[in-house]
This record gives structure tokens, sequence and C-alpha cells, in this order.
């Protein structure tokens, strides 16, 4: 699938467009788990039960801030003989079936070994919306920001209740599509109580400009478990965007598991 590279060709392909009609739930799920034709049926499961965007993971072998049960999924993935070509196999599989954006979550470094401009050439020709960067800032990101830019792709970075004024409002001009604020300090995992900081951080950013889809959207994740939550997140929050709770629901319960989950979640929107 090709698809024109400017970006006024592409506004209509990014989540932006998505969270501009609606507050949106967005899935995570690792490509290759537990084998990668199981992972695309399962992205596409998500959106069949009620997800308005997805979060296609790469697989890493050093997945520092990913909870246990991301870290045992994507080595598992690992094992399995998972390649970077794969992510872009998923994407196209995915988007050839539904119509929702597929965003590719990675750490930083398998895509320079790939090639910043390639890497972006491929998700963007596959038909990706871009990239969520869990471990880089824009003030490192100037291949990133400027291969988004000719690409149209967009670029998701992350805001932390760590994070100072200063730095928020950086990450806010630098994203396109949302910005990912982090609702718990410390790595990814489904928490009984969502950390009530994750309010205050929507608040500092708002403050910093993402206002919502008519400037940037800001979406909560890392802890979101149940409908509940999800309704509490969307409250507040442009976007709600679960990990954790999919992955732990697809290794148990394979893809009945994932759809039961997946439409339980949605009923919080």
């Amino acid at each position: 699938m090709s698809l024109d590279a400017s970006p006024a060709a592409r506004s209509d392909a990014g989540v932006g467009a998505t969270l501009a009609q609606r507050k949106g739930l967005v899935g995570y799920l690792p490509v290759g788990f537990p084998d990668l034709q199981t992972s695309i049926d399962a992205a596409v499961a998500l959106v069949e039960n009620g997800f308005d965007a997805i979060e296609l993971g790469l697989p890493y072998s050093d997945p520092v801030m990913d909870g246990l049960t991301i870290q045992k999924a994507t080595q598992q993935a690992l094992a399995n003989g998972f390649r970077v070509r794969d992510v872009f196999t998923a994407v196209e599989a995915v988007r050839s079936r539904v119509d929702a954006p597929v965003l590719v979550m990675t750490y930083w470094n398998p895509v320079v070994q790939y090639g910043v401009g390639r890497f972006a050439d491929t998700l963007r020709d596959a038909g990706g919306a871009g990239l969520i960067t869990p471990d880089i800032t824009p003030d490192a990101a100037d291949d990133w920001l400027a291969e988004s830019e000719r690409t149209g792709l967009d670029r998701v970075f992350l805001a932390a209740p760590s994070s100072s004024d200063a730095r928020l409002a950086e990450t806010v001009r630098a994203s396109r599509g949302f910005v990912y604020a982090v609702s718990t300090m410390g790595i990814t995992g489904a928490r009984a109580d969502l950390d009530a900081k994750a309010r205050a951080l929507i608040a500092r950013l708002r403050e910093a400009g993402a206002t919502g889809p008519d400037t940037i959207a800001a979406c909560v994740g890392v802890g979101i478990s149940t409908s509940e939550q999800v309704g509490e997140v969307l409250g507040y929050a442009d976007g709600a965007i679960v990990g954790s709770a999919l992955v732990t629901a697809l290794a148990e319960g394979g893809l009945a598991g994932l759809a039961r989950t997946s439409l339980a979640l949605s009923q919080g929107k």
C-alpha cells in the first residue's frame, strides 16, 4: 500500500484526525506475539471491539521501560524469530482490514539500526500513522523530526509527572498526533488504582498548549486496565491507552479472550 508522502495529504490518516472526531481508546499489542499472524488478527480484533487506534509494539531485546507482562510477550516474539520488517507487514495487513490509525511504538535504537529515513519511508508506504518513541526526547530527535516532516508521519513523545514545565512545552510543540502522558512513574503495567498524578499532568499539558485535537491531543497511558478507569481518564483527557491488560488477555485467553476484554474496556467510553 502506497500513500502520498506529503504531510497535507496524510493529515486525515493520522491519529489526530480520529481524536478530533471523538475521545479515543488506543490499544497496544506487540508484533509477533504469540506469532505474527495472530498479532495481526489481535490488532484487528481491538478495532472490531471498540478501540479507535492501534499501537503495534516493536519487540526489542532491552525493553527497560516495559513491565513484566509486555517483556515476556516481546521476548517470546524475539525467540520466535521476529524481524523489524515484520512490523511493516503487520501495519499493512491491519490497515487493509480496518479503518483505524496504526502507530508503531518502538525504542529508538532499532530505528537507527534500520535507518531513520528508510524506516519512515517504509512505515508510510505500509499505511502507518507514525511512531511513539518512549526513550527519546525532542531535543535528541533531530533526525526523526526532519524525517517525520518529510513523510507526514505522526510523532508521539512522552510526558511524565517529573517533567519540567519547559520540557512539557517542548514536548507539546514537537509532538504530532498526540502527547503520551505517562500516568504513573516507572515501568508499564496494569495497576488497581490509576495514579492521581495523571489528572495533574494533563492539566499541565493543557497549560503548555495541548488543549485538545484542535491544537494537539493529550492521551493517558500506563496503568489502565478497567472500563471504569477508561471512563475516568476520558473525563479529563482526549484518549486512554491500554497495553498490559490486553497482552494478558491475549496470552491467557487467545483471540476470543482478547475480544471479550476489548469489548468490556470499550464500554468505558
